[in-house]
């Protein structure tokens, strides 16, 4: 089984679409990063985690062919906005695919995406939303937690896979009541925008803060903004904090 990051970039990536790199360096392959989406990849299923706007360029990149089942952490347009390209993988298997999500992002896709969940003529439905709970199993050997934290205004949800991976790609704040959810965790893929402090996001202080509160044993840094550089964070960070890569991938 593998866990894979799709993309692990802002909301506008890096570069943006005007080009500007800010202090990621160009010449490096790792600074170019795409919008957040995660890929639970094995041998019976392929769990998508967001539909990123680039989500196109991202399963062509990694060769993924079907797409079986989709976890939303919430509602912004940098996690949803590629909802279009789960079409082709509906209708390959002649059947709509399972959507998994809270309340708030249920009512955003939809208002508007309507066509997705609805028949419309000559253009089935293609997604069928279910309400997500605390933990879904999937067979005997795949589990995910569905654990809320705050994310500026509203919660997103973070995912623990198998009490082994946890993903946490847009937060700003973990619950006390669920700090034990993340007790013994071996991957911890967690947000970490840029070295300023910002309304919605962890910045890299909170995240040391994390690291030395939850003592996961590897640390991934993800919804990397263009401050952060891929080589100049490799330089600074702990042994056991690493930033995320669009495709870096992760057995469990």
């Amino acid at each position: 089984m593998k866990f894979i990051i799709l993309g692990c970039g802002s909301s506008m990536g890096v570069p943006r679409p005007d080009g500007f790199f800010g202090n990621c360096n160009p010449k490096e392959p790792k600074n170019y990063r795409s919008r957040c989406s995660a890929l639970i990849k094995s041998k019976k299923n392929n769990i998508l985690i967001d539909t990123s706007p680039d989500l196109r360029k991202q399963l062509l990149k990694n060769k993924v062919k079907t797409i079986d089942k989709v976890f939303y952490t919430h509602n912004h347009a940098d996690q949803t906005h590629g909802i279009n390209d789960l079409r082709v993988f509906s209708l390959k298997k002649k059947k709509k695919i399972p959507v998994f999500a809270n309340k708030l992002t249920t009512q955003y896709l939809t208002n508007s995406f309507s066509y997705c969940f609805k028949d419309h003529k000559d253009y089935p439905a293609t997604l069928k939303l279910h309400r997500i709970r605390k933990k879904i199993k999937f067979g005997k050997f795949l589990s995910i937690k569905s654990i809320p934290v705050c994310h500026g205004s509203i919660n997103s949800l973070s995912f623990i896979i198998n009490n082994k991976i946890a993903y946490l790609p847009d937060a700003n704040r973990i619950f006390k009541r669920n700090f034990k959810e993340f007790n013994n965790i071996s991957f911890m893929i967690i947000d970490c925008l840029r070295f300023k402090k910002h309304s919605s996001h962890f910045n890299l202080e909170d995240v040391l803060k994390i690291n030395s509160l939850l003592k996961p044993k590897k640390m991934i840094l993800t919804n990397l903004h263009s401050d952060l550089d891929y080589n100049q964070l490799m330089n600074i960070l702990p042994k056991n904090i690493k930033p995320a890569y669009d495709g870096l991938s992760i057995n469990f």
